[in-house]
């Protein structure tokens, strides 16, 4: 039954992007917002550098070591949709380092023990946003071993030498690469916007594990210029790292730390 006056239809009924927008969550940052946030982490990483650089090198040794299990166990395969999903536990590692920049801001003392045991101020439930991230990580790996299957059947991977040809001289294997970054872009983009925010906001505030995602969530889709800014530097740091065999973690890594603290206060507002 037809309501006088009223058109039906596809385009009429679809809300635009701007009617999902919130204002209550925009803060009208300028693109280049990131650039600021990371000069306030190169302050912090150099403030007291021991901990921080202590703390890089415990993130690049451990990402050595699952490397190289991977190559003793025969599961080589992993390699590259690991690096990749790095990006997705990345904010749940960089928890002490969200604390150091917390105890600068309120001029408290840093030790490395407050950094490596970091108190949440809301118990378990950051551990359930952890949780969440590493399976999304588990399900990102699955997801793209999948994808090699669909392109290339099912056969033994063929070394690091011959995939590297396959992939950049053959239409199949670009299709595959185009393919899989566009999926690897969905787990990574989901796992950004739920946790670059959720995370600090655990450790400053007395707030749930879903609210405190959601929160994250809405706050990068109402500011999304300078978020994109934002992924597209931590992007090209984390190249840097793979360029460096993970080797420019011990500075990258504490640097995007930090500097995500400095990005959370400036979205806090009334928000969180």
């Amino acid at each position: 039954m037809k309501t006088p006056g009223r058109t039906y239809g596809l385009l009429s009924e679809t809300s635009t992007v701007e009617e999902t927008r919130n204002p209550f969550y925009k803060r009208n940052l300028s693109p280049a917002a990131p650039l600021a946030w990371l000069a306030r982490g190169w302050d912090d990483l150099w403030t007291q550098p021991g901990p921080s650089l202590v703390y890089g090198a415990g993130v690049f040794l451990l990402s050595a070591l699952f490397i190289w299990l991977l190559f003793a166990g025969g599961r080589d395969y992993y390699v590259f949709p690991a690096m990749a999903g790095f990006m997705i536990v990345a904010p749940l590692l960089a928890a002490g380092l969200y604390a150091k920049s917390r105890a600068l801001e309120a001029g408290e003392p840093v030790s490395g023990r407050r950094m490596f045991r970091v108190r949440s101020e809301t118990g378990t439930h950051i551990f359930f946003t952890g949780l969440l991230l590493v399976l999304l990580m588990l399900l990102w790996m699955r997801a793209a071993v999948l994808v090699y299957a669909l392109f290339f059947g099912v056969s033994a991977f063929p070394g690091f030498s011959q995939i590297t040809q396959m992939l950049l001289t053959t239409p199949t294997g670009w299709a595959m690469l185009l393919v899989g970054s566009f999926i690897g872009s969905l787990f990574a983009g989901f796992a950004f916007a739920i946790s670059v925010f959720s995370i600090p906001m655990m450790l400053d505030k007395r707030v749930d594990a879903l609210t405190a995602m959601g929160t994250s969530t809405a706050l990068v889709w109402n500011n999304l210029l300078p978020m994109l800014t934002w992924g597209g530097i931590v992007l090209a740091l984390v190249a840097v790292c793979a360029a460096t065999a993970l080797v420019g973690l011990i500075i990258v890594f504490p640097l995007l730390g930090h500097a995500t603290w400095h990005a959370y206060r400036a979205m806090e507002g009334p928000a969180a």
